[in-house]
């Protein structure tokens, strides 16, 4: 399956890995290239950018298939050196970056010199556009349903993805509730060039987290996600578990302030609670994707799934529709 991504890209098939914080390490992301996909090691999973440039090597280590480093960039209560993040990028040689949160222009000239190719993720069709001309080469475009921040304006992929294949000329990546053959055929119908998967990864053999987080979206249905922060102006999608029904309780309160919310919400709970089996232990990001989420195979598997569904539906499902 050729589209502009997998060639942008140098990968087989049109899918892309979730930049996932605590969950995009070099295994995961090797599993992910190696399938034929786009695997991504997400850069503040690591403690340090020190401790990054040794992933990107152990990523090296498992694959010999392109791989990505997400680079998320939010409002954090510790200051955060993305700077030299990103610096341990270009020295390591990194070939594809995906940027998230807030503008990556800053980097954007040290990233160009080394010949990087730049997704950055966006949430609204303005913000796609702006990344269109600042020299992003492709944009991920996330629609309300996505998992982690899917922005303030509530508008769904259904409607978000042609909107932006309208207004754009740069590749573009579905992302916000792709799990299947039929979201990738439905992606490319409306426009999109491939599609961005997290959860759904987040529920493979290979991922680095607990069973019984993987069970838990096996049993969960779409409507098993939280929305956190709206007071705060900074939505974020997560797994609806006790800690998140406190959070949006206490929301629910008024004139909360990030302060009181923090030990609640804080990385070190989320990050135990996905890697000791804990679902209630803190917050952790899920989309409504769950709902079609209903085993727990390898990536290989997976992705080999996915293709061959989109392909049926292509050849076989749509060809009867039009009487081919």
């Amino acid at each position: 399956m050729k589209t502009r991504i997998t060639e942008l890209l140098g990968i087989q098939h049109p899918i892309v890995q979730g930049g996932m914080q605590w969950v995009g390490t070099a295994d995961l992301a090797a599993a992910v290239s190696n399938s034929g996909a786009l695997g991504i090691v997400t850069a503040l999973t690591q403690p340090s950018p020190e401790a990054l440039a040794k992933e990107i090597d152990r990523a090296r280590s498992l694959t010999d298939k392109p791989f990505a480093v997400n680079l998320t960039l939010l409002p954090t209560l510790k200051p955060v050196p993305y700077m030299e993040y990103a610096r341990v990028i270009v020295e390591k040689k990194v070939k594809i970056v995906e940027t998230a949160g807030r503008s990556p222009e800053e980097f954007l000239p040290m990233f160009k010199d080394a010949g990087i190719v730049l997704i950055h993720k966006c949430t609204s069709v303005r913000h796609a556009i702006k990344a269109e001309k600042m020299g992003c080469d492709a944009v991920s475009v996330d629609g309300f349903e996505c998992a982690g921040h899917p922005g303030e304006d509530d508008i769904p992929g259904l409607i978000l993805l042609p909107i932006a294949r309208d207004a754009l000329k740069i590749p573009i990546i579905a992302s916000g509730g792709f799990g299947d053959g039929r979201g990738l055929v439905a992606a490319l119908a409306l426009g999109a060039d491939g599609i961005n998967m997290g959860t759904r990864f987040l529920a493979t053999a290979e991922a680095p987290v607990h069973e019984n987080i993987k069970k838990a979206l096996v049993e969960s249905d779409e409507r098993q996600t939280s929305l956190i922060f709206r007071t705060l102006h900074n939505t974020a999608r997560i797994f609806k578990n006790k800690v998140a029904e406190e959070v949006v309780a206490m929301e629910k309160r008024g004139n909360v302030r990030i302060e009181e919310i923090a030990p609640l919400v804080s990385g070190k709970r989320g990050e135990s609670a996905l890697h000791d089996g804990d679902i209630h232990g803190g917050v952790w990001a899920a989309g409504m994707v769950a709902g079609l989420i209903h085993d727990i195979p390898t990536v290989a598997e997976l992705v080999s799934r996915i293709v061959k569904e989109a392909d049926d539906i292509i050849k076989k499902r749509l060809m009867e529709i039009v009487g081919g």
